[in-house]
């Protein structure tokens, strides 16, 4: 089996998480810089099988968009028109960052590195990730 690939997109940096070939645990591959994401993903996707991407969907509560929804939906756009044979999916991002920092702050890290952008990134994704993982099981 192909892996499953989660983004957690942002206007700077972008977590990525990915799963093992069984689809069964997810885990945290990297956080890039948006404006190299494509680039990045390219050259993954050459080395690694990638059946499906997840992106996390800003929604506010009441189901409206917030103000990340047309950057995540430009970017959804470009990625269909580069790699239009890897599925793109949206996924519900609500309380993954949230719960990204409640994660970090019970891995014992000192502060400094909780407060580290790129890992609460990574670890959203991973976040999204493994929730789509145990709904598709």
């Amino acid at each position: 089996m192909a892996r499953i690939m989660a983004l957690d997109y942002g206007k700077k940096r972008t977590g990525i998480a990915v799963s093992d070939p069984l689809q069964i645990i997810a885990r945290g591959l990297d956080t890039v810089d948006t404006g190299e994401l494509i680039g990045y993903l390219k050259k993954y996707f050459k080395e690694e099988e990638v059946e499906k991407v997840i992106i996390g969907y800003p929604l506010n509560f009441d189901d409206t968009p917030t103000h990340a929804t047309p950057l995540v939906e430009k970017f959804i756009g470009k990625y269909k028109h580069v790699f239009p044979d890897i599925e793109i999916e949206k996924v519900d991002e609500r309380l993954s960052s949230k719960m990204a920092s409640q994660a970090i702050a019970g891995m014992g890290l000192k502060k400094k590195d909780r407060e580290e952008k790129g890992l609460i990134d990574t670890v959203a994704a991973t976040i999204l990730l493994q929730d789509y993982l145990e709904k598709h099981a």
